[in-house]
């Protein structure tokens, strides 16, 4: 063994940290020993609902039961999580039941607060509401309906994804808006990338954490 490699390990060994090169390394001022493998979270997109079907702002909207069935019949075979949760919200709670899973209800998971634009279709707002309506497609820090825009829903999951960063895989049934949010705050986007990506019901996104940042593994990809 080379000098240069038993220095190496003799300073791992007695807890110095170590300057390497590669993207897994430990962050700044964490030693080798000290430094946990990275972290994993699959996003699951809900089934679809009515609400998507009429493009309207969701209310809490339960499956529907051909789209219940048709999720038993897919046998989708989940991927090994140390944890599993799923937005309150009973699409969300429901479309892990029909996948045969048992997750934890977490409101950090929960949709964007659409206030009192809930239960409402997007025609109809073009004809009750457009200014409003184009200053939330136009303005990322609007909030015309009173709810919660989409800067502070990308900030709020934003602070979700930053206490993830232990060791764990974590499965998280949650809405295609969290996901989006999620992936902008995660690439460093600027926030109007919001309206760029496109989260189809029943598709899985996997990040993970290296121990300095997070990086994108796969995006959108439908059940199998």
């Amino acid at each position: 063994m080379s000098i240069e490699l038993t220095t190496f390990f003799s300073l791992v060994k007695v807890g110095y940290p170590v300057k390497t090169e590669g993207i897994n390394d430990p962050p700044p001022g964490k030693t080798m020993e000290a430094y946990s493998p990275p972290a994993r979270i699959t996003f699951l997109s809900h089934a679809a609902t009515s609400a998507q079907r009429v493009v309207a702002f969701p209310l809490d909207d339960a499956l529907e039961s051909t789209e219940v069935e048709k999720i038993a019949a897919m046998r989708w075979i989940a991927p090994r999580a140390q944890q599993i949760l799923c937005g309150p919200e009973r699409r969300a709670c429901q479309t892990a039941v029909a996948l045969g899973l048992v997750a934890v209800p977490s409101s950090d998971l929960r949709d964007c607060d659409y206030g009192a634009w809930r239960g409402q279709q997007l025609e109809e707002l073009q004809t009750s509401d457009p200014e409003g309506l184009m200053a939330w497609l136009t303005d990322v820090a609007a909030v015309p309906h009173g709810g919660e825009s989409i800067v502070q829903l990308i900030e709020r999951a934003g602070r979700w994804l930053e206490d993830q960063q232990g060791g764990d895989h974590m499965l998280a049934i949650t809405h295609p808006a969290v996901i989006r949010a999620a992936l902008v705050h995660a690439l460093g986007a600027p926030p109007e990338a919001f309206w760029k990506v496109d989260i189809a019901p029943l598709t899985v996104t996997d990040l993970r954490f290296n121990g300095r940042f997070w990086t994108l593994r796969s995006v959108g990809l439908p059940l199998t």
